[in-house]
């Protein structure tokens, strides 16, 4: 259990971290996707900056909790927006950043269950 849950810290840390280059870096598809959503650019470097967060806070053994809470909350808004304004495919991506999106909140959802006690309300 200890390889597989770090396995899925790994695969949501990695997907959060490879959308940076995107987000950082202005690339069309992202702005495109903010302006949608009326969140350029502010809230895409903000979501980036958060992500970044969550990233680094699931990779460390003390924040894990932390991280996949962080992250959970990002990810529920961008499944959100790709079900309410976006759709599933964005600009001929068949469907990719919705299915990533989808893979990150069950990764984070895995985590959070499995590390729910390093957060003071879940302790019981």
């Amino acid at each position: 259990m200890k390889y597989l849950s770090l396995a899925i810290r790994f695969i949501v840390a990695i997907i959060l971290l490879q959308t940076l280059y995107f987000k950082f870096t202005a690339h069309p598809d992202s702005v495109y996707i903010f302006s949608k959503v009326g969140l350029e650019p502010y809230g895409r470097i903000g979501i980036g900056i958060l992500e970044l967060i969550a990233a680094i806070l699931l990779l460390i053994p003390r924040t894990v909790a932390w991280g996949a809470l962080l992250s959970l909350g990002i990810i529920s808004g961008a499944i959100f927006m790709h079900l309410n304004n976006l759709g599933i495919e964005v600009n001929d991506d068949n469907g990719l950043l919705f299915y990533l999106a989808v893979v990150v909140f069950v990764g984070s959802l895995i985590t959070l269950i499995l590390y729910r006690k390093q957060i003071p309300f879940f302790k019981g």
